[in-house]
């Protein structure tokens, strides 16, 4: 049992956080449905309705859990990056939500066509609200997901599949607007916020500059 506990400690955060953001945000779904400000650029009245794109855009929820899982099993180090990414937006996330509920009217008020993927659409409007919308986690984990395959030393000969990370990442950021989930401002903003935190996780590798100096504080010699 404890050789199990010390294997898989890794996944007590992960637990953790899932717990929180979740209750969080199902409050925030519940309590944010009228008092809200109302998102919107010119831009979103240009963009078509395309129904084909919600399958990217249920794939999102195993592109970004197989992400983490994989890493999970397989690098610890790509593990804690990737968490330490998707953590940081997703706790923003629900603090924006939380100071200045938004949403938004461009969902249509009935569909152009009949056909299983514009039930799929309609189904999902009907148990996801058009509210907490601002930045995009949608976006904003895809980007992180993709960063984490492509960063990995694990996938750095693998080219076949970080085409395929870039292809269902790009898939799926389009969707988000092309069904009408998101403004282009939701976007844009997940794109800013995940260069930042590109910047921080990946390019100057804050997080494993922090562990590395923990580790040495331990193994210095203690005086007296």
């Amino acid at each position: 049992m404890k050789k199990i506990y010390q294997n898989y400690k890794h996944a007590i955060p992960l637990i953790i956080y899932g717990i929180i953001y979740l209750s969080w945000f199902a409050h925030l779904e519940k309590t944010v449905t009228t008092d809200y400000q109302v998102i919107h650029t010119f831009v979103d009245d240009y963009i078509p309705f395309c129904e084909l794109f919600v399958v990217p855009y249920f794939l999102w929820f195993a592109y970004v859990a197989v992400t983490v899982m994989f890493f999970f099993f397989k690098n610890k180090d790509d593990y804690y990056k990737t968490c330490a990414f998707l953590f940081t937006g997703m706790t923003i996330f629900l603090i924006i939500s939380t100071l200045f509920p938004n949403g938004h009217h461009l969902r249509l008020t009935e569909m152009p066509r009949d056909n299983v993927f514009t039930r799929m659409v309609s189904g999902l409007w009907a148990t996801d609200t058009a509210t907490n919308l601002w930045p995009s986690i949608h976006v904003y984990n895809s980007l992180g997901a993709h960063f984490a395959i492509t960063k990995s030393s694990y996938f750095e000969n693998k080219k076949g599949i970080r085409i395929a990370s870039l292809v269902l990442c790009v898939s799926i950021i389009l969707s988000t607007m092309l069904i009408k989930q998101h403004s282009v401002f939701d976007v844009i903003t997940a794109f800013i916020m995940a260069f930042i935190m590109y910047l921080v996780v990946y390019h100057y590798d804050v997080l494993v500059a922090v562990r590395r100096r923990r580790a040495a504080g331990k193994s210095k010699p203690q005086i007296g």
